[in-house]
């Protein structure tokens, strides 16, 4: 049976996607729950924010690497049963740190057979003419995703709790499952068999433009992942600071959270097209700058009336994603084509050691500088993700620029 056509495949796969990534923030979006119940430092819930894409980075050399070998649908329809399953283990089983990071590793692993393995499955589907756009749109869902993500875990949890909000998460993975299943027809790995070892990358990391790329990717998922982990303590921190009454206090943060999240989605569409049109290097340096001085003024802002720190938040959630796709396009179109689910499976598994490192770094920070109560140990911590992020624009114009007398492919 033929695939559908590709309008209905990247709808069809796009809200697999967004179902998939139900339980992605239930632990960051109640991390007011889950400090004093479990009595965690900053650091331990930068740990088990973090060690969410330990799993993700352990897991993904080999789940997307196997996608040149064999069909991804079969990968991406495993993974998904993966995610369900550790969601439900966490509501039932988690109880503190290292049981919690246990079932959140397990949640890393399931994402990592989904989010390039269903990013891998959908390209192989599409005619060329709309790769580009399809990478922007399924990046965008999961963007979606993510930010529903957070907007389910809260309401669930304040009118249950965190264990039902873990628990009924599962429901979205199951349903996703059965939608891929129908709308990815079977069929075999797209191309030839690469002729090297499954995890032999080299071909890969001799291939300069996909580097620079990659590279700009673990740095923007640093900022992006701190972010979604974070954002949350630091609303329910600013409100903290406001006067009785104040415009917005009245706002649940996971809502706000959820706003942003999903203003993701125009941001990266939006940056995508942008650089068709002008070139990816100029416009990732553009969009990189922009979100790491919102960042800062975040950052030092938290005491700003609500009403403008919600703005801002809302601002940041549409630039810091605005980089996304255009770098995964830029990684997709560098690629040997008989080497791409390898290619994607470097450019992940460098790119989440970002998501990784990112939320446990912001915690760090958030301890040395001052503790959670301290408007400048939040400033600090965005600040040195910020500086962090400027990398980016420098991977990018020292390794990504086209060179008239070398191949950016390797030979």
């Amino acid at each position: 049976m033929p695939d559908p056509s590709p309008r209905l495949l990247l709808v069809a796969v796009c809200a697999a996607e967004i179902l998939g990534m139900a339980a992605f923030a239930t632990f960051p979006a109640l991390v007011p729950v889950f400090q004093p119940e479990w009595a965690l430092s900053n650091t331990e819930v930068g740990w088990i924010s973090g060690v969410y894409y330990a799993g993700y980075v352990v897991a993904v050399p080999v789940l997307v690497s196997l996608t040149d070998r064999m069909d991804a649908r079969r990968i991406y329809l495993f993974s998904m049963a993966v995610s369900g399953i550790s969601a439900i283990g966490f509501a039932f089983l988690a109880d503190g740190l290292w049981t919690g990071s246990v079932w959140r590793f397990l949640q890393g692993v399931g994402l990592a057979g989904t989010y390039m393995p269903g990013l891998k499955a959908l390209t192989d589907r599409l005619p060329a003419s709309a790769q580009s756009r399809g990478v922007a749109f399924y990046t965008s869902s999961f963007g979606i995703g993510g930010s529903l993500s957070f907007l389910f875990a809260g309401e669930i949890a304040a009118a249950l709790d965190w264990r039902w909000a873990f628990l009924l998460s599962a429901i979205g993975p199951a349903l996703a499952l059965l939608l891929a299943a129908k709308a990815l027809k079977p069929r075999p790995a797209a191309g030839a068999k690469p002729a090297t070892g499954l995890l032999d990358f080299r071909p890969v990391f001799r291939n300069r433009k996909v580097m620079a790329y990659t590279l700009a990717y673990c740095v923007h998922n640093a900022e992006l992942f701190m972010l979604r982990s974070w954002v949350v303590a630091y609303l329910v921190f600013s409100m903290s600071l406001q006067p009785p009454g104040a415009t917005g206090t009245g706002v649940r943060a996971t809502i706000v959270a959820t706003i942003a999240g999903l203003l993701g989605m125009p941001g990266s569409v939006l940056g995508n097209e942008v650089a068709r049109k002008l070139g990816r290097p100029p416009v990732l340096l553009a969009a990189m700058s922009l979100s790491a001085v919102v960042a800062v003024v975040i950052g030092f802002g938290a005491a700003l009336p609500y009403a403008v720190v919600i703005a801002l938040v809302l601002l940041y959630g549409f630039l810091v994603v605005a980089d996304s796709a255009t770098i995964t396009a830029g990684v997709v179109e560098a690629a040997d084509p008989a080497l791409r689910g390898m290619t994607m499976a470097v450019h992940a598994m460098i790119g989440f050691v970002g998501s990784m490192l990112g939320p446990i770094l912001f915690g760090v920070v958030l301890d040395l500088a001052g503790g959670g109560q301290s408007q400048v140990a939040w400033g600090m911590s965005f600040s040195v993700i910020a500086a962090l992020l400027m990398l980016g624009p420098l991977f990018i114009y020292t390794m990504g620029r086209d060179r008239p007398s070398a191949s950016d492919t390797p030979g």
